[in-house]
């Protein structure tokens, strides 16, 4: 079973680690709340587990975490059903595009664009990991 993870990105090169660590999370519309008053985007998120040793018996995990950015400016959608709370989400990855603007992007296109006013992310496990059968996985171009 992972050991719970906690990171915490101040800058782009820690963002890439926490990319890497929730790279085809799943989470649903509904869990990717603005709390504009307090500048903060939250996510909640079904994080498959990519760090869990795939020596052991149950191989792959998932776990329910929460990806926290702060100091939040605003929040721009690219193609995501805002009117579908129920619609899952597969996230990708996350990138700093300048100083001041992170962007996540989504299977299917999707993406959420924030505005910030310096990187303040932070990731935490919550809850047990779980056993998964299934480890996500990616088309390959071949040229």
């Amino acid at each position: 079973m992972p050991t719970p993870l906690k990171l915490t990105a101040l800058d782009a090169d820690d963002l890439g680690v926490i990319s890497a660590a929730v790279q085809d999370s799943l989470v649903a519309v509904r869990d990717c709340v603005h709390f504009k008053d307090e500048r903060r985007f939250v996510l909640l998120l079904n994080r498959f587990c990519w760090e869990a040793d795939p020596t052991v018996e149950a191989a792959h995990w998932r776990t329910h975490s929460a990806l926290v950015f702060n100091e939040v400016k605003a929040v721009r959608h690219h193609d995501v059903p805002l009117d579908e709370p129920d619609r899952v989400l597969d996230l990708l990855s996350i990138t700093q595009e300048n100083d001041h603007s992170v962007t996540l992007r989504f299977a299917a296109g999707r993406a959420i664009r924030l505005e910030i006013g310096r990187l303040a992310c932070h990731l935490g496990d919550v809850g047990e990991p779980w056993a998964t059968p299934w480890k996500p996985a990616h088309p390959v171009d071949v040229d």
